[in-house]
């Protein structure tokens, strides 16, 4: 999600921060912008769309000579993408860039309007500018406005500010946010969301951890955590540029991930309180008179549709059903106007998802989009949207989109719930409890992956498999199956573990492989019988749950949660790495699969 650029030194400071930039259009966004700071004056530009459009602009511009600049790409989340809101925001003297969601900025921006602060855009990140320059008169010096500003900040962030009272100096800012600073022998000196924008460019890096600030200037670089100096590690930088926009991982796939650990806390952040789900994009009119909710997607979204359907009807008391969006077009479908029609999408560009909006509207529905791209076809018409802040997915199969979906639907029927007096305060803070520890199930644990490698050379040659569960876990494995097919091209099916026996038990044998997803919190002892049925039956079992199997052929332990949705996401996981395994074993292109295409925009 966005990226950032920083520089200091000789060099024309404008190609330099757009070339940085060009390398990491891979992270996605929807407008960008840059600051030069030069013989003491700052100027700034910004344009939305594609980083072409802010080349046109600052075609005229050169920034010659020493100087500093920042550069940044923004994916939306706070506000639409429109200059305005694009990066970099200024205040009197000082200009910043910033990645992240910053959850407290309601509460900073709300005690900067009482001082007679005056806001230009809808962004959290706004708040960090403005904040700088109030500190500066409460505090001896810059460095120590800065280092209060940053104490005050609660959320994600990577942050890099300027201002012409330091015009050799870049302040910045690093928490659970990718942030690298870099060097060359030349003493020119570099910031870089990734390592890809400094390759060719620096040759060391200090790859900066949670909770460190600083300063950086030509003639002193220095690195600060809880108010401690902290010694600068500086290690060499690799030389491959696709290697590092894949972070050492060898797939997009792969790298997507891992990551979702860290994106779902984006997902979160700013919608939790301590006690209750704050959804600011939901208006009570929106929800006012809906009896039934309709839910209406493909593919991927289609499954996080099947999974929101359990959670609206077992925590918000309201009637959920879900409909594949191709289907849904032609089927002549009732509506009813206490329906609220919720349509899901990653690239809001879905085209069967966006006619099904389409005639939704046309009945007049009230209806809410949960989407991951702002500004898209299907969240400029819906009356509502929720951006699932997944940042760009490269691989063609969706992994962080899917659990970003989800975690936002969950979120959606508990804030349901709530308002309707459906769901009492101990369940809320239970599910809020579990909400906020969502992020550790999605850890790849030590040795996980590796395990996943070892046993999957068992899993390339059969006649299918099988992904079984119950509840929740149903939709689950029918995402399993899908991903598995998508990049393996090996057959797969998702079922309902209690219909095996209505037919599909047929084709057990040693060749049917079943993936059987048995959590401990969910009707384990149903779904343990419905694999005891297989297991007889000579299918081979791989076995996914937190109780031992004696009668799987492989098992993978997962954690000993208390709640069904930390079991649901850490099973989520598993069977990513799993497809990914196989089909990396059988020489398969993971992030490029054949016939498919990440977007689907046309019937």
């Amino acid at each position: 999600m966005c990226g950032i650029v920083g520089y200091i030194g000789t060099r024309e400071k404008k190609s330099l921060l757009l070339d940085g930039l060009k390398e990491l259009e891979y992270r996605g966004y929807d407008s960008a912008g840059i600051a030069l700071l030069t013989q003491g004056k700052i100027s700034a530009y910004k344009a939305t769309g594609k980083l072409e459009n802010l080349a046109l602009k600052t075609d005229c511009v050169t920034s010659e000579g020493f100087g500093i600049g920042i550069g940044h790409t923004r994916w939306a989340t706070h506000g639409k993408p429109t200059e305005i809101n694009a990066h970099p925001h200024w205040g009197q003297h000082a200009f910043v860039v910033h990645n992240g969601i910053i959850e407290n900025y309601r509460e900073i921006k709300d005690a900067l309007q009482k001082e007679g602060i005056h806001f230009l855009s809808q962004t959290d990140t706004e708040v960090i500018v403005h904040l700088f320059e109030s500190n500066i008169t409460k505090h001896a010096d810059l460095f120590s406005a800065f280092e209060a500003t940053v104490e005050a900040l609660h959320g994600a962030y990577a942050i890099l500010l300027i201002t012409t009272l330091a015009p050799e100096t870049i302040f910045y800012a690093k928490n659970a946010v990718p942030l690298i600073l870099a060097k060359n022998p030349k003493g020119e000196l570099f910031f870089g969301s990734s390592d890809a924008p400094l390759i060719g460019l620096a040759t060391e890096a200090v790859y900066l951890e949670d909770g460190e600030y600083g300063a950086l200037s030509p003639k002193e670089i220095t690195l600060f955590k809880n108010r401690q100096a902290r010694p600068l590690q500086f290690v060499s930088l690799p030389q491959d540029k696709a290697y590092a926009q894949k972070e050492g991982y060898r797939f997009f796939m792969e790298k997507e991930i891992y990551e979702q650990a860290r994106v779902i806390s984006e997902t979160l952040m700013g919608r939790i309180s301590a006690d209750s789900i704050v959804l600011d994009e939901l208006s009570p009119e929106l929800l006012e008179g809906i009896n039934t909710i309709k839910i209406c997607a493909c593919g991927t979204s289609y499954h996080s549709g099947l999974v929101a359907s359990y959670l609206f009807e077992r925590l918000a008391k309201v009637r959920a059903n879900v409909e594949i969006a191709s289907e849904f077009r032609y089927k002549e479908p009732l509506l009813t106007p206490d329906t609220l029609f919720v349509v899901i999408s990653q690239s809001g560009e879905t085209a069967d998802t966006l006619e099904a909006l389409k005639i939704a509207k046309a009945a007049g529905l009230k209806t809410l989009a949960i989407c991951n791209v702002d500004n898209s076809s299907i969240v400029r018409l819906a009356d509502a949207t929720l951006l699932t802040r997944a940042g760009i997915e490269k691989g063609v199969a969706s992994t962080k989109a899917f659990a970003t979906q989800v975690a936002t639907l969950w979120m959606v029927a508990l804030h349901i719930g709530a308002l309707k007096g459906t769901i009492d305060q101990q369940t809320l803070a239970s599910e809020i409890h579990t909400l906020l520890r969502t992020p550790n199930a999605l850890h790849v644990k030590d040795g996980l992956h590796e395990k996943i490698h070892r046993l999957s050379k068992r899993y390339l040659h059969g006649h299918g498999f099988f992904f079984i569960g119950r509840d929740i876990f149903y939709p689950l494995a029918l995402e399993g199956a899908l991903k598995l097919k998508e990049i393996s091209y090996m057959h797969a099916e998702g079922y309902p573990a209690g219909e095996m026996k209505h037919g599909p038990i047929a084709l057990a044998d040693s060749g049917l492989f079943t993936i059987a997803l048995m959590p401990q919190t969910l009707l384990y002892e149903k779904t343990k019988s419905n694999v005891e049925e297989l297991s007889a039956r000579d299918a081979t079992i791989l076995a996914i749950s937190p109780k031992p199997f004696d009668l799987a052929d492989d098992f993978i332990q997962t954690g000993d949660h208390a709640h069904p949705m930390s079991e649901f996401f850490e099973m989520m996981l598993i069977t990513q790495l799993l497809a990914l395994e196989v089909a990396v074993r059988l020489g398969n292109d993971v992030d490029m699969p054949r016939n498919l295409a990440k977007s689907v925009t046309v019937e």
